[in-house]
């Protein structure tokens, strides 16, 4: 009895190694299969020039030992390109760690002239104590007063003597920036018509099509939201500055400042017709021609025709 008892135990434990080895032997090849394919995909990968993740977080972990690149110890010309893509807030920023390489004349001096084209202090011979990051500050600092008024805007530049009071200059200053709010700066141009006029006869329209050169005109002196006195002196003034610019062009087409003029509000009247989600019945080529050219008759059919499809494919003249 004990010895069939033995025999029992002894044969499901002979089982029991069995099938434990013969599951290990099925899964040894799946693993070999594996191994292969890591080692063939590892040196596939070797073969095309590629680094495996291994590598590559081995250099990024030795670049991150590293640090931050001292910039001091490049070359100048190299330190100042760099900091050269800095905007203000974070040159100063970089003034902390490199105080000699972030203060340098030369980076502020072309983030002002970046960003203010043209101040009068810039043509002239610069007072005692001047530095352009004082100045970088003190444009910022105006052309934020101006955004809240206009005049005291105006009077702080000519205070601080970056200004001079002289229409052309201020025309040139408002032409070459583009931080000053268009709604203050539309009011003050048009309480300020002298100015008006210098920041008009900066625009060179030569040879330039009539929707591009009136679009141009409205990214410097934005049209007002409603008709008005304020609109018709704008067109008239564009209206004179086109026909000055382009001699040649009005004589072949035999177009004046008046003719001119109304192309131009037929092109603003056009340009709300295509684009105003109000409008459900838009204005076709063949009336556009037709109103226009009742309008003032010297005109061309081409040349009107030319000026619809201008409007309809590239949009707003006033936007």
């Amino acid at each position: 009895m004990g010895q069939g008892l033995w025999r029992v135990a002894r044969n499901q434990q002979l089982q029991h190694q069995g099938c434990t080895r013969q599951s290990y032997l099925s899964r040894e090849p799946g693993r070999r299969i594996a191994a292969n394919n890591v080692s063939s995909t590892t040196h596939r990968k070797h073969a095309q020039g590629g680094i495996d993740i291994y590598h590559l977080l081995k250099a990024r972990k030795s670049k991150e030992q590293e640090g931050f690149i001292n910039l001091e110890m490049l070359p100048p010309e190299l330190s100042f390109t760099i900091l050269s893509y800095l905007n203000a807030t974070d040159l100063c920023l970089a003034s902390c760690v490199w105080q000699d390489l972030a203060n340098d004349e030369l980076l502020w001096q072309g983030l002002c002239k970046s960003t203010w084209g043209h101040c009068s202090i810039y043509n002239k011979n610069p007072p005692l104590g001047f530095s352009f990051r004082k100045l970088y500050m003190q444009l910022d600092e105006g052309s934020l007063t101006f955004n809240a008024n206009p005049e005291e805007g105006v009077n702080y530049f000519m205070s601080k003597g970056i200004l001079d009071d002289s229409p052309k200059e201020i025309a040139k200053f408002i032409f070459c920036t583009r931080t000053l709010n268009w709604k203050k700066l539309r009011i003050y141009l048009d309480e300020r018509r002298d100015v008006l006029d210098d920041l008009v006869t900066l625009h060179n329209f030569r040879n330039q099509f009539l929707p591009n050169a009136l679009r141009e005109f409205f990214k410097h002196i934005h049209a007002p939201e409603e008709r008005g006195e304020y609109l018709e002196t704008l067109i008239t003034k564009f209206s004179h500055r086109f026909c000055a610019c382009n001699p040649d062009l009005m004589r072949e087409l035999g177009l004046s400042p008046d003719a001119v003029y109304v192309l131009c509000y037929s092109l603003i009247l056009l340009s709300i017709d295509l684009t105003s989600p109000h409008v459900k019945n838009k204005m076709s080529k063949r009336e556009f021609i037709r109103n226009t050219r009742r309008a003032a008759q010297n005109i061309s059919e081409d040349f009107v025709g030319h000026l619809y499809d201008n409007i309809y494919l590239i949009g707003h003249v006033a936007a």
